[in-house]
């Protein structure tokens, strides 16, 4: 990579997504694309061309390298870069002439960002979006960074002064250029290269993980960084189990104080609900406003799951209150859940969501001061935006006075909602849909509310519906359009969500959909070598590299929900070649395991499934419900439940029938089964 850095030390010498018809000075080939986020640059200057075929064409003809900026419609400094930048003639007419500009959302596009950003990350150590890459025509990065300002500023060039001195290297260093790409495009050929696959030995993985966590803790304020702090939420789940496994009390601690904490500060929004992407200090004060569906998915059900241990209210009603956000917010009328909400609204971070007191009292009037104290709102504010321009002593909500403000808070949230809400990406996901179809399936269940329930199912059904052609799994759909085809996440998430939904509803259809999506994701994404799973199908488009998953980002990884999802497949019908293969898909990631295991949260779940003792649990009989509220109310995660109803083609529940006219629950583990019981209190003293 020497040329690489060689090349490095040269260079360092309208409201978004508002599709209403009006007149524009510039259109570009993004105005034909149903994603908010390139939607929002098809009327920049410069001359757009989505990732594909024409765009490569032109570059190869013309001999120009490739702009690449990928991003996502609610990233806060795509937006700034656009306005700095991107919607600058002078920028635009240099960037059109010299290069050939391609915007990829990242959302629809998860193997194009996760190349470039593997790419990116090599060359400056750090990575981020907007992601700003320069590509040779055949496709491979020779240079690249994230969030560029237009002119030179603090000792750190400008994006103009960037693609100028780029231009002259293209010209007159090709060939340095050249071996650059090269180099690079040989890295990430060897990323997807597994390091010797074997056996992995589960408690001493454990034992490095824990030792980890442990020492990534901040025990002042939880989370497992000092700042930015972000959610963490497979650690969490991780620590759950663990605590269960062990016994050891700060496993439980680390994960109750983060619960805790986050849902007191200003990450979480504390009028509508629904969490923040990350909180910028250490703290959990200052949010980066943007709120994810996945993320509220995640911690939706790890608040869910710390209720079942606890019993605590706090954690059933952060539940509650972060689904019914999305219902209101983040649900089409077909069923399906939107992307994200933005950080700005009306070009200013946060402003849908900060106060001023006199804000306050013009709402609350006489009652202001008493949720003034409880929430922190000060005359000196607690917030200061990025912008210098922008209004100053504003204030975060966040929790410093417990109490019952629940009609106050009400009255400020409809005050709120009369302001201009920030910019929702409306697109649907299939992955990310279904991690909230898992969160609705198990809260619907476990909290005995059939509205979570009930969305759940809707939003299943649509996915089945809209989102699979030919068997297939579609990415993504916007306005009537679903394309693109789908990844390995998308499989693997919607396998698992359907397994939930299945014990949520005992629908078999859900259950005989989920084999038959694990099933077509071996077909497609299996790597026959190593084992595991590629992030691409073999039929997908070919890029310069097939990848597979490193390390987990914000949200599993579609290998580790896989291997869970094998690993229940066969507690339910005894079919070894389903444990066979998730033990596959371990051996893959030994040595990821043995050296940074922290880094695969929910690998970690799978792997303490693997471990067990797990459990399958059978109803059958008439009014089951008494025995299924022991089971679900119980903190159980390795385990499956089945209903007997004298259909499902499940093999679990073959033989498993009511005891004298009574419902029966049969509970085995490891394919042992104990006596069957008929009572609750003999049920609760089977599952201790």
């Amino acid at each position: 990579m020497r040329v690489l850095f060689a090349l490095l030390l040269l260079i360092s010498q309208d409201d978004p997504g508002n599709e209403k018809k009006m007149e524009h000075k510039h259109t570009n080939r993004l105005a034909k694309e149903k994603s908010p986020y390139l939607l929002q640059h098809a009327h920049n200057p410069v001359d757009w061309y989505p990732w594909g075929p024409e765009a490569f064409a032109k570059s190869r003809k013309e001999d120009k390298p490739i702009f690449l900026s990928i991003g996502y419609s609610t990233c806060h400094w795509c937006h700034v870069m656009e306005h700095e930048s991107f919607e600058d003639e002078d920028v635009a007419k240099f960037l059109n002439e010299h290069f050939v500009p391609i915007k990829v959302d990242r959302e629809e596009r998860p193997d194009v960002d996760q190349i470039y950003m593997a790419a990116v990350q090599a060359m400056n150590s750090q990575g981020g979006w907007p992601l700003s890459a320069w590509l040779t025509p055949d496709l491979k990065p020779f240079m690249g960074g994230t969030y560029f300002p237009k002119e030179d500023r603090f000792g750190r060039p400008g994006f103009i002064t960037i693609l100028k001195r780029i231009d002259e290297l293209w010209k007159d260093k090709r060939k340095e250029l050249n071996e650059s790409a090269d180099q690079v495009g040989d890295y990430l050929k060897k990323m997807s290269d597994v390091e010797a696959p074997g056996e992995v030995k589960l408690e001493a993985v454990f034992e490095k993980a824990y030792f980890q966590m442990e020492r990534s803790y901040e025990p002042q304020h939880g989370g497992f960084s000092q700042q930015p702090k972000f959610p963490h939420s497979t650690t969490i789940s991780y620590l759950l189990r663990h605590y269960v496994r062990t016994g050891e009390k700060k496993a439980l601690e680390m994960a109750e104080k983060s619960l805790t904490e986050m849902s007191r500060g200003g990450i979480y929004d504390q009028l509508g609900g629904g969490f923040a992407r990350y909180s910028t200090d250490g703290e959990w004060l200052v949010p980066h406003f943007e709120k994810m569906l996945y993320d509220n998915a995640l911690l939706a059900s790890c608040y869910l799951e710390a209720w079942q241990l606890t019993k605590k209210d706090l954690y059933a009603r952060i539940v509650r209150e972060t689904l019914d956000y999305v219902l209101r917010d983040m649900t089409s009328k077909e069923g399906g859940f939107y992307s994200a909400e933005d950080a700005d609204s009306e070009k200013i971070e946060g402003k849908f969501y900060v106060w001023n007191p006199q804000q306050v009292v013009d709402v609350l009037g006489k009652d202001a001061d008493r949720f003034m104290k409880a929430f922190d709102v000060t005359p000196r504010g607690n917030w200061e935006p990025h912008e210098e321009s922008l209004p100053k002593k504003q204030s975060v909500l966040h929790v410093v006075e417990d109490g019952d403000f629940s009609d106050l808070k009400k009255k400020m949230f409809e005050a709120r909602s009369k302001r201009v809400r920030p910019h929702l990406d409306d697109k649907v996901l299939t992955g990310w849909n279904a991690l909230m179809i898992s969160a609705m399936a198990q809260a619907g269940a476990v909290l005995e509310e059939p509205r979570y329930r009930e969305a759940a199912v809707k939003a299943a059904n649509f996915l089945l519906a809209a989102h699979r052609k030919d068997g297939k799994l579609l990415r993504t759909s916007r306005l009537g359009e679903a394309k693109l085809d789908g990844y390995l996440e998308d499989y693997s998430y919607l396998a698992a969500a359907l397994l939930d939904l299945y014990e949520a509803t005992f629908d078999a259809t859900y259950f005989v959909e989920a084999k038959a999506l694990v099933a077509k994701a071996i077909d497609l994404f299996w790597d026959d070598g190593a084992g595991g799973f590629f992030v691409t199908a073999k039929s997908h488009e070919s890029l310069i590299a097939r990848m597979r998953e490193e390390y987990e980002g914000p949200h599993p990884s579609g290998n580790s929900v896989m291997t869970l999802t094998l690993l229940k497949l066969f507690d339910y019908t005894g079919d070894a070649s389903y444990r066979d293969r998730a033990d596959k898909v371990v051996r893959s990631f030994k040595s990821h395991l043995e050296r940074y295991p922290m880094g695969h949260g929910w690998m970690m779940v799978a792997l303490d499934y693997l471990r067990g003792p797990s459990k399958e649990i059978v109803i059958s009989g008439p009014d089951p419900e008494p025995l299924l509220k022991v089971v679900r109310s119980r903190y159980l995660p390795n385990k499956v439940l089945a209903l007997a109803d004298g259909k499902a083609p499940i093999p679990v529940l073959e033989g498993r029938g009511p005891l004298q006219g009574k419902a029966a629950a049969y509970v085995c583990e490891n394919m042992t089964c104990k006596r069957p019981v008929t009572t609750p209190a003999e049920l609760e003293a089977l599952l201790k």
